[in-house]
Protein backbone atom coordinates (compact mmCIF):
# COMPACT_ATOMS: atom_id res chain seq x y z
CA UNK A 1 0.00 0.00 0.00
CA UNK A 2 1.26 3.06 -0.52
CA UNK A 3 1.75 5.58 1.92
CA UNK A 4 -0.43 8.18 -0.26
CA UNK A 5 -3.34 6.24 0.33
CA UNK A 6 -3.52 6.74 4.21
CA UNK A 7 -5.40 9.46 4.27
CA UNK A 8 -6.27 9.70 7.87
CA UNK A 9 -2.59 9.54 8.78
CA UNK A 10 -2.08 12.11 11.56
CA UNK A 11 1.70 11.74 12.53
CA UNK A 12 4.90 10.54 10.44
CA UNK A 13 7.86 10.28 11.56
CA UNK A 14 10.83 8.54 9.04
CA UNK A 15 13.93 10.35 10.81
CA UNK A 16 17.14 8.58 11.32
CA UNK A 17 16.47 5.84 8.56
CA UNK A 18 18.15 5.53 4.82
CA UNK A 19 15.54 7.31 3.08
CA UNK A 20 17.17 8.53 -0.56
CA UNK A 21 15.28 10.26 -3.16
CA UNK A 22 12.84 12.71 -3.62
CA UNK A 23 9.97 13.38 -1.07
CA UNK A 24 7.08 11.12 -2.29
CA UNK A 25 4.80 13.56 -4.34
CA UNK A 26 1.77 11.02 -2.71
CA UNK A 27 2.51 13.01 1.24
CA UNK A 28 1.07 16.11 -0.41
CA UNK A 29 -1.95 14.38 -0.33
CA UNK A 30 -2.52 13.25 3.31
CA UNK A 31 -4.53 16.06 4.08
CA UNK A 32 -5.12 15.63 7.71
CA UNK A 33 -1.43 14.96 8.81
CA UNK A 34 -0.52 17.71 11.34
CA UNK A 35 3.16 16.61 12.26
CA UNK A 36 5.40 15.18 9.50
CA UNK A 37 8.83 14.25 10.41
CA UNK A 38 11.78 13.23 7.89
CA UNK A 39 14.97 14.43 8.88
CA UNK A 40 18.56 12.51 9.64
CA UNK A 41 17.91 10.73 5.86
CA UNK A 42 19.50 11.22 2.43
CA UNK A 43 16.67 13.00 0.87
CA UNK A 44 18.13 15.17 -2.42
CA UNK A 45 15.14 16.85 -3.97
CA UNK A 46 14.09 20.27 -3.99
CA UNK A 47 10.55 20.55 -0.94
CA UNK A 48 7.62 20.14 -3.24
CA UNK A 49 6.04 23.13 -4.21
CA UNK A 50 2.28 21.81 -2.85
CA UNK A 51 3.53 21.43 0.58
CA UNK A 52 0.78 23.70 0.63
CA UNK A 53 -1.96 21.72 0.79
CA UNK A 54 -0.91 20.04 4.37
CA UNK A 55 -2.75 22.89 5.67
CA UNK A 56 -3.13 20.84 9.03
CA UNK A 57 0.37 20.51 9.61
CA UNK A 58 1.17 21.83 13.46
CA UNK A 59 5.07 19.99 13.17
CA UNK A 60 7.40 20.38 10.33
CA UNK A 61 10.76 18.51 10.47
CA UNK A 62 13.17 17.99 6.60
CA UNK A 63 16.20 19.07 8.85
CA UNK A 64 20.13 17.07 7.93
CA UNK A 65 19.07 16.36 4.75
CA UNK A 66 20.19 16.86 1.06
CA UNK A 67 17.41 19.81 -0.07
CA UNK A 68 17.94 21.71 -2.55
CA UNK A 69 16.11 24.43 -4.43
CA UNK A 70 14.12 27.52 -2.66
CA UNK A 71 11.44 27.27 0.15
CA UNK A 72 8.46 27.00 -1.82
CA UNK A 73 5.55 30.02 -1.43
CA UNK A 74 3.05 27.10 -1.25
CA UNK A 75 4.49 27.27 2.62
CA UNK A 76 2.17 30.41 3.54
CA UNK A 77 -1.16 28.50 3.49
CA UNK A 78 0.58 26.24 5.94
CA UNK A 79 -1.07 28.82 9.09
CA UNK A 80 -1.09 26.59 11.88
CA UNK A 81 2.64 25.77 11.92
CA UNK A 82 4.05 25.70 15.83
CA UNK A 83 7.37 24.13 14.42
CA UNK A 84 9.36 24.59 11.69
CA UNK A 85 12.80 23.15 10.68
CA UNK A 86 15.15 23.17 7.38
CA UNK A 87 18.63 23.01 9.11
CA UNK A 88 21.63 21.45 7.62
CA UNK A 89 20.73 21.13 3.91
CA UNK A 90 21.33 23.27 0.93
CA UNK A 91 18.11 25.25 0.78
CA UNK A 92 19.31 28.67 -1.76
CA UNK A 93 17.35 31.66 -2.40
CA UNK A 94 15.53 34.39 -0.29
CA UNK A 95 13.63 33.99 3.11
CA UNK A 96 11.05 35.86 1.64
CA UNK A 97 7.00 35.69 2.68
CA UNK A 98 6.62 31.71 2.74
CA UNK A 99 6.24 31.82 6.33
CA UNK A 100 4.46 35.41 6.76
CA UNK A 101 0.79 33.71 7.51
CA UNK A 102 2.45 31.39 10.01
CA UNK A 103 0.77 33.22 13.15
CA UNK A 104 1.79 30.24 15.61
CA UNK A 105 5.04 29.47 14.54
CA UNK A 106 7.10 29.48 17.67
CA UNK A 107 10.50 27.40 16.35
CA UNK A 108 12.02 28.28 13.18
CA UNK A 109 15.62 26.70 12.18
CA UNK A 110 16.41 27.45 8.63
CA UNK A 111 20.56 27.20 9.59
CA UNK A 112 23.35 25.86 8.23
CA UNK A 113 22.22 26.46 4.47
CA UNK A 114 22.57 28.48 1.36
CA UNK A 115 20.13 31.08 1.89
CA UNK A 116 21.31 34.75 0.88
CA UNK A 117 18.97 38.28 0.51
CA UNK A 118 18.46 40.05 3.65
CA UNK A 119 16.11 39.16 6.69
CA UNK A 120 12.68 40.06 5.56
CA UNK A 121 10.66 42.54 8.02
CA UNK A 122 8.14 39.72 8.24
CA UNK A 123 9.98 38.01 10.63
CA UNK A 124 8.96 40.23 12.81
CA UNK A 125 5.79 39.85 12.61
CA UNK A 126 5.86 35.71 14.11
CA UNK A 127 5.37 37.24 17.22
CA UNK A 128 4.94 33.96 18.85
CA UNK A 129 8.26 32.90 18.17
CA UNK A 130 10.68 31.94 21.02
CA UNK A 131 13.48 30.64 18.56
CA UNK A 132 15.03 31.75 15.83
CA UNK A 133 18.02 30.48 14.25
CA UNK A 134 19.35 31.62 10.87
CA UNK A 135 23.13 30.77 11.03
CA UNK A 136 25.27 29.50 8.72
CA UNK A 137 23.93 30.98 5.83
CA UNK A 138 24.57 33.61 3.23
CA UNK A 139 22.21 36.50 4.79
CA UNK A 140 23.49 39.85 3.66
CA UNK A 141 21.98 43.39 4.80
CA UNK A 142 20.93 44.60 8.52
CA UNK A 143 19.23 43.42 11.21
CA UNK A 144 15.36 44.32 10.98
CA UNK A 145 15.38 47.18 13.01
CA UNK A 146 11.98 46.34 15.08
CA UNK A 147 13.35 42.81 16.08
CA UNK A 148 11.88 44.06 19.42
CA UNK A 149 8.18 42.84 18.29
CA UNK A 150 9.66 39.18 18.53
CA UNK A 151 8.17 39.99 22.16
CA UNK A 152 8.83 35.95 23.24
CA UNK A 153 11.86 35.59 21.87
CA UNK A 154 14.15 32.97 24.34
CA UNK A 155 16.71 32.13 21.45
CA UNK A 156 18.29 34.27 18.68
CA UNK A 157 21.38 33.27 16.70
CA UNK A 158 22.10 34.91 13.53
CA UNK A 159 25.65 33.91 13.45
CA UNK A 160 28.51 32.95 10.49
CA UNK A 161 26.25 35.07 7.83
CA UNK A 162 27.38 38.58 6.41
CA UNK A 163 25.22 40.63 8.08
CA UNK A 164 26.13 44.75 8.61
CA UNK A 165 25.29 47.93 10.41
CA UNK A 166 24.57 48.47 14.04
CA UNK A 167 22.89 46.17 16.64
CA UNK A 168 19.66 47.77 17.14
CA UNK A 169 18.96 49.18 20.65
CA UNK A 170 15.35 47.94 20.09
CA UNK A 171 16.32 44.50 21.06
CA UNK A 172 16.44 45.59 24.24
CA UNK A 173 12.76 45.34 24.48
CA UNK A 174 12.97 41.69 23.75
CA UNK A 175 12.46 41.05 27.65
CA UNK A 176 12.84 37.38 27.32
CA UNK A 177 15.85 36.84 25.52
CA UNK A 178 18.07 34.55 27.08
CA UNK A 179 20.53 33.35 24.34
CA UNK A 180 22.14 35.96 21.49
CA UNK A 181 24.75 34.93 19.17
CA UNK A 182 25.79 36.91 16.50
CA UNK A 183 29.00 36.38 16.08
CA UNK A 184 30.89 36.18 12.66
CA UNK A 185 29.12 38.99 10.94
CA UNK A 186 30.63 42.72 9.82
CA UNK A 187 28.34 44.25 13.04
CA UNK A 188 29.58 47.42 13.56
CA UNK A 189 28.71 50.01 16.11
CA UNK A 190 28.93 49.81 19.73
CA UNK A 191 27.93 47.69 22.03
CA UNK A 192 23.87 48.93 23.10
CA UNK A 193 23.41 50.09 26.45
CA UNK A 194 19.75 48.42 25.93
CA UNK A 195 21.25 45.19 26.62
CA UNK A 196 21.76 46.13 30.37
CA UNK A 197 17.50 45.53 30.49
CA UNK A 198 17.43 41.68 29.62
CA UNK A 199 17.80 38.56 30.98
CA UNK A 200 20.52 36.91 29.05
CA UNK A 201 22.50 34.21 29.83
CA UNK A 202 24.74 33.76 26.52
CA UNK A 203 26.37 36.73 24.66
CA UNK A 204 28.12 35.91 21.68
CA UNK A 205 28.74 39.12 19.59
CA UNK A 206 32.23 37.81 18.20
CA UNK A 207 34.21 38.44 15.40
CA UNK A 208 32.75 41.56 14.21
CA UNK A 209 33.66 45.15 14.12
CA UNK A 210 31.89 45.89 17.32
CA UNK A 211 33.65 49.50 18.55
CA UNK A 212 33.87 51.73 22.16
CA UNK A 213 34.08 50.85 25.61
CA UNK A 214 32.35 47.59 27.15
CA UNK A 215 28.96 48.59 28.48
CA UNK A 216 28.44 49.17 31.88
CA UNK A 217 24.87 48.20 31.44
CA UNK A 218 26.44 44.74 30.67
CA UNK A 219 27.05 44.60 34.25
CA UNK A 220 23.40 44.64 35.49
CA UNK A 221 22.92 41.29 34.14
CA UNK A 222 22.29 38.97 36.80
CA UNK A 223 22.10 35.79 34.86
CA UNK A 224 24.75 36.10 32.73
CA UNK A 225 27.11 33.16 32.48
CA UNK A 226 28.65 33.17 29.02
CA UNK A 227 30.20 36.24 27.57
CA UNK A 228 32.15 36.48 24.06
CA UNK A 229 32.89 40.02 22.72
CA UNK A 230 36.42 38.91 21.02
CA UNK A 231 37.72 39.55 17.95
CA UNK A 232 36.31 43.09 17.63
CA UNK A 233 37.91 46.66 17.75
CA UNK A 234 37.06 47.41 21.43
CA UNK A 235 38.78 49.89 23.41
CA UNK A 236 38.85 51.48 26.86
CA UNK A 237 40.02 49.32 30.09
CA UNK A 238 38.35 46.06 31.24
CA UNK A 239 35.74 47.47 33.33
CA UNK A 240 35.32 46.58 37.07
CA UNK A 241 31.99 45.45 36.73
CA UNK A 242 33.18 42.50 35.22
CA UNK A 243 34.87 41.50 38.35
CA UNK A 244 32.13 40.98 40.56
CA UNK A 245 29.57 39.17 38.08
CA UNK A 246 30.60 35.92 39.76
CA UNK A 247 27.96 33.74 38.07
CA UNK A 248 29.94 34.23 34.70
CA UNK A 249 31.64 30.95 33.84
CA UNK A 250 33.13 31.74 30.71
CA UNK A 251 34.58 35.49 29.08
CA UNK A 252 36.37 36.23 26.22
CA UNK A 253 37.85 39.47 25.88
CA UNK A 254 40.63 38.86 23.41
CA UNK A 255 41.75 40.36 20.51
CA UNK A 256 40.36 43.73 20.80
CA UNK A 257 42.08 47.25 21.35
CA UNK A 258 41.68 47.06 25.64
CA UNK A 259 44.43 49.03 27.64
CA UNK A 260 45.38 49.61 30.91
CA UNK A 261 46.27 47.71 34.53
CA UNK A 262 44.69 44.11 34.27
CA UNK A 263 42.48 43.81 37.83
CA UNK A 264 43.69 41.36 40.32
CA UNK A 265 40.41 39.70 40.89
CA UNK A 266 40.07 39.28 37.13
CA UNK A 267 43.77 37.60 37.21
CA UNK A 268 42.28 35.36 39.75
CA UNK A 269 39.29 34.19 37.76
CA UNK A 270 39.87 33.96 34.14
CA UNK A 271 42.95 32.18 32.06
CA UNK A 272 45.56 34.35 29.96
CA UNK A 273 43.50 33.22 26.73
CA UNK A 274 40.69 35.62 27.65
CA UNK A 275 42.94 38.79 26.97
CA UNK A 276 45.25 37.93 24.69
CA UNK A 277 45.45 39.91 21.61
CA UNK A 278 44.74 42.94 23.76
CA UNK A 279 48.07 45.02 22.96
CA UNK A 280 47.56 47.48 25.85
CA UNK A 281 46.69 45.60 28.46
CA UNK A 282 49.58 45.09 31.42
CA UNK A 283 50.04 43.60 34.95
CA UNK A 284 51.06 40.97 36.77
CA UNK A 285 49.21 38.29 34.07
CA UNK A 286 51.76 35.40 32.90
CA UNK A 287 52.75 36.37 29.11
CA UNK A 288 51.43 40.16 29.82
CA UNK A 289 53.86 43.04 30.00
CA UNK A 290 54.47 44.79 33.80
CA UNK A 291 52.40 48.49 33.87
CA UNK A 292 56.30 49.54 34.56
CA UNK A 293 57.73 48.36 31.69
CA UNK A 294 57.54 47.67 27.80
CA UNK A 295 56.54 44.52 26.62
CA UNK A 296 60.35 44.09 25.33
CA UNK A 297 62.00 45.25 28.01
CA UNK A 298 59.38 42.88 30.33
CA UNK A 299 60.96 39.84 27.87
CA UNK A 300 64.35 40.80 27.80
CA UNK A 301 64.98 41.00 31.45
CA UNK A 302 63.37 37.90 32.55
CA UNK A 303 63.83 35.60 30.10
CA UNK A 304 64.06 32.33 32.15
CA UNK A 305 60.81 32.82 34.47
CA UNK A 306 58.67 32.30 31.54
CA UNK A 307 60.74 30.11 29.55
CA UNK A 308 57.75 27.70 29.41
CA UNK A 309 54.69 29.02 29.55
CA UNK A 310 51.22 27.16 29.07
CA UNK A 311 48.66 29.39 26.81
CA UNK A 312 45.97 29.31 23.96
CA UNK A 313 45.86 27.92 20.79
CA UNK A 314 47.19 31.32 18.76
CA UNK A 315 49.58 31.16 15.93
CA UNK A 316 50.21 34.90 16.32
CA UNK A 317 52.01 34.59 19.57
CA UNK A 318 53.32 30.87 18.16
CA UNK A 319 55.85 33.18 15.90
CA UNK A 320 56.02 36.22 18.25
CA UNK A 321 57.22 34.21 21.12
CA UNK A 322 58.83 31.54 19.66
CA UNK A 323 61.51 34.68 18.60
CA UNK A 324 62.52 34.64 22.50
CA UNK A 325 62.78 30.85 22.59
CA UNK A 326 59.09 30.34 24.60
CA UNK A 327 57.34 27.45 25.02
CA UNK A 328 53.41 28.15 25.05
CA UNK A 329 50.61 25.30 25.08
CA UNK A 330 47.02 25.47 26.30
CA UNK A 331 44.65 22.29 27.47
CA UNK A 332 41.43 23.69 26.94
CA UNK A 333 39.17 20.29 27.48
CA UNK A 334 36.83 22.53 29.52
CA UNK A 335 35.99 26.15 29.96
CA UNK A 336 37.04 25.67 34.09
CA UNK A 337 40.31 27.19 33.83
CA UNK A 338 40.98 27.49 38.35
CA UNK A 339 44.62 27.72 39.14
CA UNK A 340 48.13 28.00 37.68
CA UNK A 341 51.25 26.52 39.90
CA UNK A 342 55.33 26.70 38.92
CA UNK A 343 56.91 23.92 39.49
CA UNK A 344 61.04 23.21 38.31
CA UNK A 345 61.67 20.46 36.18
CA UNK A 346 65.59 19.66 34.33
CA UNK A 347 66.80 23.20 35.71
CA UNK A 348 63.79 25.06 34.07
CA UNK A 349 60.91 26.92 35.33
CA UNK A 350 57.65 26.11 33.78
CA UNK A 351 54.37 28.32 34.41
CA UNK A 352 51.21 26.21 34.06
CA UNK A 353 47.70 27.54 33.35
CA UNK A 354 45.63 23.95 33.47
CA UNK A 355 41.97 24.04 34.17
CA UNK A 356 41.52 21.83 37.34
CA UNK A 357 45.32 22.42 38.86
CA UNK A 358 46.34 19.08 37.85
CA UNK A 359 47.26 19.13 34.02
CA UNK A 360 50.60 20.11 32.92
CA UNK A 361 53.46 19.33 30.83
CA UNK A 362 54.98 16.79 33.25
CA UNK A 363 51.77 15.22 33.38
CA UNK A 364 52.01 14.72 29.53
CA UNK A 365 55.37 13.40 29.86
CA UNK A 366 54.58 10.74 32.76
CA UNK A 367 51.56 9.36 30.93
CA UNK A 368 53.49 8.91 28.33
CA UNK A 369 56.73 7.81 30.11
CA UNK A 370 58.41 10.09 27.82
CA UNK A 371 56.22 9.27 24.50
CA UNK A 372 57.50 5.77 25.82
CA UNK A 373 56.52 3.36 21.99
CA UNK A 374 53.78 1.73 24.42
CA UNK A 375 51.81 4.70 24.32
CA UNK A 376 51.88 5.04 20.31
CA UNK A 377 48.67 4.02 18.69
CA UNK A 378 49.51 5.21 15.27
CA UNK A 379 51.96 7.16 12.54
CA UNK A 380 50.58 9.75 10.48
CA UNK A 381 51.40 11.80 7.57
CA UNK A 382 54.21 13.07 10.01
CA UNK A 383 55.10 12.04 13.50
CA UNK A 384 53.33 9.22 15.56
CA UNK A 385 49.92 9.17 17.93
CA UNK A 386 50.38 8.28 21.67
CA UNK A 387 47.28 7.99 24.10
CA UNK A 388 47.94 9.94 27.35
CA UNK A 389 45.54 9.45 30.47
CA UNK A 390 46.19 12.68 32.67
CA UNK A 391 45.77 12.32 36.34
CA UNK A 392 41.80 13.64 36.04
CA UNK A 393 40.99 11.05 33.89
CA UNK A 394 40.41 12.88 30.61
CA UNK A 395 41.87 10.75 27.75
CA UNK A 396 43.75 12.94 25.07
CA UNK A 397 45.67 11.82 21.98
CA UNK A 398 48.88 13.09 21.12
CA UNK A 399 50.46 13.81 17.52
CA UNK A 400 54.41 14.23 18.39
CA UNK A 401 57.06 15.25 15.46
CA UNK A 402 60.02 12.77 16.37
CA UNK A 403 63.30 14.89 16.63
CA UNK A 404 64.27 14.40 12.93
CA UNK A 405 60.78 15.09 11.55
CA UNK A 406 61.10 18.34 13.62
CA UNK A 407 64.21 20.02 11.70
CA UNK A 408 62.08 19.08 8.51
CA UNK A 409 60.92 22.34 7.04
CA UNK A 410 58.27 20.88 5.14
CA UNK A 411 56.53 18.91 8.54
CA UNK A 412 56.97 21.77 10.74
CA UNK A 413 55.06 24.01 7.89
CA UNK A 414 52.06 21.36 8.50
CA UNK A 415 52.16 21.53 11.65
CA UNK A 416 51.85 25.23 12.20
CA UNK A 417 49.21 24.78 9.55
CA UNK A 418 47.10 22.73 11.53
CA UNK A 419 47.65 24.42 14.32
CA UNK A 420 46.31 27.87 12.48
CA UNK A 421 43.54 26.40 10.79
CA UNK A 422 42.21 23.88 13.88
CA UNK A 423 42.68 27.00 16.24
CA UNK A 424 39.80 28.83 14.11
CA UNK A 425 37.44 26.20 13.51
CA UNK A 426 34.60 24.63 15.24
CA UNK A 427 32.21 22.24 14.05
CA UNK A 428 30.85 19.05 16.09
CA UNK A 429 32.72 16.94 12.93
CA UNK A 430 35.82 18.29 12.89
CA UNK A 431 38.34 17.06 15.27
CA UNK A 432 39.00 19.20 18.33
CA UNK A 433 42.14 20.65 18.95
CA UNK A 434 43.04 21.39 22.96
CA UNK A 435 46.36 22.60 22.87
CA UNK A 436 50.14 22.23 21.13
CA UNK A 437 53.47 22.50 22.03
CA UNK A 438 56.11 24.14 19.91
CA UNK A 439 59.82 24.04 20.66
CA UNK A 440 62.99 22.49 18.90
CA UNK A 441 63.01 20.12 21.47
CA UNK A 442 59.39 19.11 21.59
CA UNK A 443 56.79 19.54 19.15
CA UNK A 444 53.03 17.89 19.79
CA UNK A 445 49.33 18.50 19.24
CA UNK A 446 46.97 17.51 21.77
CA UNK A 447 43.67 16.53 20.49
CA UNK A 448 40.22 15.16 21.45
CA UNK A 449 40.93 11.42 21.66
CA UNK A 450 38.94 9.12 19.47
CA UNK A 451 38.00 5.47 20.83
CA UNK A 452 37.64 3.43 17.39
CA UNK A 453 40.50 5.13 16.00
CA UNK A 454 40.53 6.12 11.93
CA UNK A 455 37.97 4.80 9.80
CA UNK A 456 40.35 2.85 7.37
CA UNK A 457 41.35 1.22 10.77
CA UNK A 458 37.75 0.02 11.25
CA UNK A 459 36.68 -1.16 7.68
CA UNK A 460 40.09 -3.62 8.33
CA UNK A 461 38.88 -4.90 11.13
CA UNK A 462 36.17 -7.86 10.43
CA UNK A 463 34.38 -7.57 13.61
CA UNK A 464 34.36 -3.41 13.60
CA UNK A 465 33.20 -3.31 9.89
CA UNK A 466 30.42 -5.99 10.79
CA UNK A 467 29.11 -3.56 13.33
CA UNK A 468 29.73 -0.60 10.96
CA UNK A 469 26.23 -1.30 9.33
CA UNK A 470 24.77 0.36 6.68
CA UNK A 471 22.77 2.99 8.73
CA UNK A 472 26.36 3.63 10.40
CA UNK A 473 27.90 4.21 6.92
CA UNK A 474 25.62 6.80 5.74
CA UNK A 475 25.85 8.66 8.85
CA UNK A 476 29.76 8.90 8.56
CA UNK A 477 29.19 10.11 5.24
CA UNK A 478 26.83 12.83 6.04
CA UNK A 479 29.20 14.19 9.07
CA UNK A 480 32.10 14.30 6.69
CA UNK A 481 29.68 15.98 4.24
CA UNK A 482 28.88 18.52 6.57
CA UNK A 483 32.57 19.27 7.83
CA UNK A 484 33.31 19.76 4.14
CA UNK A 485 30.38 22.07 3.31
CA UNK A 486 31.15 24.00 6.70
CA UNK A 487 34.86 24.46 5.50
CA UNK A 488 33.69 25.26 1.90
CA UNK A 489 30.97 27.48 2.08
CA UNK A 490 30.51 28.60 6.16
CA UNK A 491 33.83 29.91 6.72
CA UNK A 492 35.87 33.24 5.34
CA UNK A 493 37.95 32.61 3.82
CA UNK A 494 36.53 28.77 2.40
CA UNK A 495 39.39 25.97 3.47
CA UNK A 496 40.42 23.19 1.56
CA UNK A 497 41.51 20.28 3.58
CA UNK A 498 43.28 18.39 0.51
CA UNK A 499 43.54 14.86 1.83
CA UNK A 500 40.23 13.52 2.99
CA UNK A 501 40.84 9.91 3.14
CA UNK A 502 39.34 6.68 5.10
CA UNK A 503 43.09 7.49 7.68
CA UNK A 504 41.87 10.60 8.19
CA UNK A 505 38.12 10.61 9.59
CA UNK A 506 38.18 9.20 12.96
CA UNK A 507 35.34 7.67 14.36
CA UNK A 508 34.47 7.88 18.56
CA UNK A 509 32.48 5.49 20.33
CA UNK A 510 28.97 5.86 18.34
CA UNK A 511 31.07 5.95 15.42
CA UNK A 512 30.38 9.22 14.43
CA UNK A 513 32.87 11.07 12.27
CA UNK A 514 35.80 13.60 12.84
CA UNK A 515 37.61 15.37 9.68
CA UNK A 516 41.31 15.61 10.98
CA UNK A 517 44.85 16.13 9.38
CA UNK A 518 44.88 19.35 8.92
CA UNK A 519 48.43 19.68 7.60
CA UNK A 520 48.05 20.35 4.12
CA UNK A 521 44.86 22.68 4.45
CA UNK A 522 45.14 25.56 2.91
CA UNK A 523 42.25 28.81 2.61
CA UNK A 524 40.87 29.44 -0.80
CA UNK A 525 42.25 33.59 -2.43
CA UNK A 526 39.35 34.69 -4.14
CA UNK A 527 41.76 35.96 -6.59
CA UNK A 528 43.22 32.80 -6.98
CA UNK A 529 43.33 30.32 -9.68
CA UNK A 530 43.12 27.42 -6.75
CA UNK A 531 45.59 25.80 -8.33
CA UNK A 532 48.25 23.95 -6.54
CA UNK A 533 51.19 20.94 -6.59
CA UNK A 534 49.76 17.36 -5.44
CA UNK A 535 48.78 17.34 -1.87
CA UNK A 536 47.16 14.05 -0.49
CA UNK A 537 47.01 10.31 -0.16
CA UNK A 538 47.33 8.53 -3.37
CA UNK A 539 44.23 6.77 -4.25
CA UNK A 540 42.30 9.58 -2.84
CA UNK A 541 43.18 12.14 -5.71
CA UNK A 542 41.44 12.49 -8.68
CA UNK A 543 44.13 10.08 -10.94
CA UNK A 544 44.90 12.19 -13.66
CA UNK A 545 46.65 14.12 -10.52
CA UNK A 546 48.55 11.14 -9.31
CA UNK A 547 49.82 10.80 -12.84
CA UNK A 548 51.10 14.02 -13.02
CA UNK A 549 52.92 14.44 -9.29
CA UNK A 550 55.27 16.89 -10.44
CA UNK A 551 52.75 19.49 -12.23
CA UNK A 552 50.61 22.13 -11.05
CA UNK A 553 47.14 20.17 -10.37
CA UNK A 554 43.82 21.70 -8.99
CA UNK A 555 42.96 20.42 -5.55
CA UNK A 556 40.21 18.27 -5.26
CA UNK A 557 38.16 17.10 -2.44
Amino acid sequence: MQLGNLKNLVAINLSGNMLVGPIPSSLVHLTNLTSLCLSLNQINSSIPSDVGNLKKLVHLDLSSNYLNGSIPSSLNHLTRLNYLSFHSNFIEGFIDQEIRNADHLSWLDLSNNKMSGVIPIELTKLTQLEYLNLSSNQLSGRIPPRIDLLSNLLHLDLSHNRLVGNIPTHIGNCNNLKHLSLNNNSLNGSIPAQFGSLSLFYIDISHNVISGRIAHHLGELTSLEFLNLSHNNLSGTIPDFLNSMTQISSIDLSYNNLEGKIPREFKDRYPPQAIIGNKGLCGEFKGMPSCLTSTTTNLEEEPERDRFHFSTVSLYLLFYLSIFGYLYIFLSANNDVESERTVNRNGDLLSIWNYDGRIAYEDIIKATEDFNIKYCIGTGGYGSVYKAQLPNGYIFALKKLHQLEAKEAALIKSFETEVKVLSEIRHRNILKLHGFCLHKQCMFLVYEYMERGSLYCVLRNDDEAVELNWTKRVNIVKGVAHALSYLHHNFNPPIVHRDISSSNILLNMEFEAFVSDFGTARPLNPNSSHETILTGTYGYVAPGCEKRSRKSCKSLE
